[in-house]
C-alpha cells in the first residue's frame, strides 16, 4: 500500500478543519479521499458517535481505507453523493470537504497517463472504467470540440491552431502515447514554456475525459439537500474554472445568472459566505508543499 505521505500530501490540512468546524458527534464526508489525509485528520476530531463517509472512484485509492469503525469508504464519483449517502442510510450531514486536485500519486504513476514527466498511453482517467479516455478525445473529436475544450479548460493561447495541428497529425497517425502527444505539438509549444504550455494542454484533456466540470455542478447542487442547517460546505480548487464554479454557488446556490428573490425582495440563497475572499496557502506550506501554490479554499454555510 502507498504510504499517505507518499500518497498525496493533503493541502491546507488545518484550514480545512477550521472551515468545517467539527462537532465530535456530527456526520462529514470527505467527497475526495485520495491517500486519506484530510479524512484521517477529520477522524481526529470525530468522538465515539461521530461518522466519516468518504468518497474516491479511483480504485487505486481504495487501497488507502481506514481501518475506523466510523468510516465507510464509497467506491463512487461524488456527482452521486446524495443517492450514495442515501444507500448509506443517510439523508444529511453537518459538514461536506472537497479537495478538487489530482492526487500527487495520479500524477507519480506514469502509466495512469496524467503526467507530462513520463512516456505512457494517453489515459488520463481517474475511475480507470469509463470508455472515453485521452486518446479518443485526441483521435476523435471534431477540430471544433477541440479548439473548445483547449481554449476554455487549458486556456491555451493558440487553442485554435493547436486543435488544427492535433487533426491534421491524426490522418497519418493516430496519436497513442504522451510522447507522440509532445512531438505532435511541438511546434506549437511557445519557448521557454515548455512546462506550463504541456500542463494546460493535459489538464484540458484530463478535464474533458473525467467530465471534472459537470461532475462538480452536480455535487455542489446535491449539497443544498444534503446539508444540515448550519451544516458546513469547504472545497478547495486549484484552476479558475473550478473556483469560479465553486463562488458562483456558494454566492447565489447557481452557476450563472443573479440570485432569484422572492416577492418581497429578499435573496433566496442556500448559504453564507463564511470567507470573504478565498483562502489560500501559507508562506511555510507554500515553501514544504509546491502543490499548494494554486489552490484557493472557500467555506459557506448552510442558511436554515
Amino acid at each position: 500500500m502507498a504510504s499517505e505521505e507518499v500518497y498525496h500530501v493533503p493541502v491546507m490540512l488545518h484550514e480545512c478543519m477550521e472551515g468545517l468546524a467539527i462537532k465530535p458527534d456530527g456526520v462529514y464526508v470527505d467527497v475526495t479521499f485520495g491517500g486519506g489525509g484530510h479524512s484521517k485528520e477529520i477522524l481526529k476530531h470525530l468522538g465515539p458517535n461521530g461518522r466519516l463517509i468518504a468518497f474516491d472512484q479511483d480504485p487505486d485509492a481504495l487501497r488507502n481505507k481506514i481501518d475506523d469503525e466510523r468510516f465507510v469508504l464509497v467506491h463512487q464519483n461524488f456527482r452521486f453523493l446524495k443517492n450514495s449517502l442515501r444507500l448509506e442510510g443517510i439523508r444529511q450531514v453537518d459538514g461536506i470537504l472537497a479537495d478538487l486536485g489530482v492526487s500527487s500519486h495520479q500524477f507519480d504513476d506514469a502509466e495512469r497517463g496524467f503526467s507530462i514527466r513520463f512516456d505512457a498511453d494517453l489515459d488520463m482517467r481517474m475511475d480507470q472504467v469509463s470508455d472515453l479516455d485521452a486518446r479518443k478525445v485526441l483521435n476523435t473529436y471534431p477540430e471544433e470540440e477541440l479548439h473548445r475544450i483547449f481554449g476554455m479548460y487549458g486556456e491555451v493561447q493558440n487553442a485554435k491552431s493547436l486543435a488544427k495541428t492535433i487533426v491534421t497529425a491524426r490522418l497519418t497517425k493516430s496519436i497513442e502515447t504522451v510522447a507522440e502527444l509532445k512531438e505532435v505539438i511541438k511546434k506549437m509549444v511557445p519557448r521557454g514554456k515548455e512546462h506550463k504550455y504541456h500542463a494546460q494542454v493535459f489538464q484540458a484533456l484530463r478535464i474533458e475525459v473525467n467530465k471534472e466540470l459537470e461532475a462538480l455542478q452536480e455535487f455542489l447542487l446535491h449539497t443544498i439537500s444534503v446539508l444540515k442547517p448550519e451544516g458546513r460546505l469547504v472545497v478547495m480548487s486549484y484552476h479558475s474554472l473550478e473556483d469560479r464554479l465553486v463562488k458562483n454557488f456558494m454566492l447565489k446556490g447557481k452557476f450563472k445568472g443573479e440570485v432569484e428573490k422572492d416577492f418581497f425582495g429578499n435573496e433566496i440563497k442556500p448559504f453564507k459566505i463564511v470567507t470573504r475572499k478565498a483562502i489560500t496557502a501559507s508562506e511555510t506550506e507554500l515553501a514544504e508543499n509546491n502543490r499548494s501554490r494554486s489552490a484557493k479554499l472557500r467555506v459557506a454555510e448552510k442558511l436554515t
